[in-house]
């Protein structure tokens, strides 16, 4: 009889404030992976809304708090203080994993022990699940064809709650930088890029949601900019400084023109 394999623990964080409209949908696509070992935490701001009754009615299934915090930086980074897994990821409360992606990420990183950190694809919805915006994921799709540190200065390709990498990388890397409120996780790729090659896995493993309450839906012109202060901190090279620029300008032009 094949023996079944040991599954590495794989730790999910949940940043959250009153977002109770979409929090269910996220929670339930974590817990309908069916991952034999998870660990799962929701780190809530001290939601006013009806999050905490959500949160209440998982009973044991989920660990959460909820207290005030400095934003979704700093929940991000409790969470990361309070896991214990082998391979960690964070998804907002308004996002959620495709079926199986769970056992799919742990299967990768079974079979390629050099891989650090992972990235795959994702769909981009609509505050009602729709899939919009096709175009643009696909675009990232192309650029992570080759996923190299210049590349990464001048366009952020990596898809955020489709990525995944190693605990002992918070040893090493540490903590998200708390003094960023949009691109946090940008500022955390550019930092292991320079130190471990990026694992492309090409499938779709989450849902990005954008909707008017959403940074990337309402902000992405104070996102930019603060993309572009990250990309100087990380290169002093001009060219690829500049590259930067003229693709954000493009972008949120793109950005106005569909809105």
């Amino acid at each position: 009889m094949k023996k079944k394999p040991e599954y590495p623990r794989i730790s999910i964080i949940t940043p959250s404030f009153n977002q109770g409209r979409f929090i269910k949908q996220t929670i339930d696509s974590i817990l309908n992976q069916n991952y034999p070992n998870l660990e799962y935490w929701v780190v809530d701001g001290g939601s006013t809304d009806d999050t905490v009754d959500i949160l209440k009615s998982y009973g044991k299934k989920i660990n959460w708090v909820s207290e005030k915090d400095k934003g979704q930086t700093d929940a991000i980074n409790k969470g990361l203080k309070r896991i214990t897994g082998d391979i960690v990821a964070y998804l907002n409360s308004d996002d959620m994993y495709l079926p199986n992606t769970l056992h799919t990420v742990a299967e990768y990183f079974m079979n390629h022990a050099d891989a650090q950190w992972l990235t795959g694809d994702y769909f981009i919805i609509d505050a009602d699940g729709k899939k919009i915006q096709s175009y643009v994921a696909a675009y990232k799709t192309m650029l992570r064809r080759n996923p190299t540190f210049a590349r990464l200065c001048i366009a952020n390709f990596i898809n955020q709650p489709s990525t995944f990498w190693s605990r002992t990388l918070i040893d090493e890397i540490g903590f998200l930088d708390e003094h960023l409120r949009y691109v946090m996780d940008f500022d955390y790729w550019m930092r292991i890029i320079q130190k471990y090659p990026l694992h492309v896995l090409p499938r779709h493993l989450s849902f990005f949601r954008i909707h008017d309450e959403s940074k990337g839906g309402s902000q992405y012109g104070h996102q930019f900019a603060e993309e572009h202060e990250t990309v100087k901190r990380y290169t002093g090279n001009g060219m690829l400084r500049f590259f930067h620029l003229i693709h954000a300008s493009l972008i949120i032009l793109a950005y106005k023109f569909i809105k």
